[in-house]
């Protein structure tokens, strides 16, 4: 052992040719842990076959590797499948929206008409009441009048006849009258 750590300490001494040397410094180069590696491995790998055992865990891998790939596969058509569904219903719901402003505003519009043809009739109607009562308004002026205009007639008529009617004449008026229903009712009979 004491030839094999000289031969490392001479090592150290030679003249480097260009960029090839030896490094001798034991912390620096960390060959113990490159012994504890090995050990390790030599320890629990007796009676195991390295590559055997390298196989199955890089089988198991692989498995776990594909695994995960066709989960992943199955969640994203799964992901797919959501995001068709809520874009037809997206698109369903965009026609109903649309089918409503199309059908609200045809509504509204409706009811305008509805309320201006109402306003117009309702109009027409306080306009007829309105010449309804004017007219009534001037017949019953007209009818007030003209009993006024009768009744200074008559009160006019009744002081000429009063003023002009003496007891001859009054004689003869009634006479006259009592003559005109005696043939009236000759000619009724």
């Amino acid at each position: 052992m004491k030839n094999v750590t000289d031969s490392f300490v001479s090592l150290g001494h030679w003249p480097s040719a260009g960029s090839f040397g030896v490094n001798t410094d034991i912390l620096a180069t960390n060959p113990i842990n490159l012994s504890v590696v090995l050990g390790v491995l030599i320890f629990f790998g007796k009676g195991v076959c390295a590559s055997c055992s390298l196989s199955d865990l890089l089988d198991n891998r692989k498995e776990r590797i594909l695994n995960t790939i066709r989960n992943s596969e199955e969640l994203r058509e799964g992901a797919i499948e959501r995001l068709e569904k809520a874009r037809a219903r997206l698109r369903k719901v965009e026609m109903e929206a649309d089918q409503f402003r199309v059908n609200g505003y045809s509504e509204i519009e409706r009811e305008k008409l509805n309320l201006i043809n109402s306003t117009y009739k309702i109009l027409e109607q306080l306009e007829n009441y309105k010449n309804e009562t004017i007219y009534f308004e001037q017949q019953r002026a007209i009818n007030q009048v003209r009993q006024r205009v009768l009744q200074q007639a008559l009160q006019g008529a009744l002081g000429t006849l009063n003023s002009s009617l003496n007891n001859e004449l009054h004689l003869r008026t009634i006479s006259a009258n009592i003559g005109l229903f005696g043939v009236m009712k000759e000619i009724t009979d």
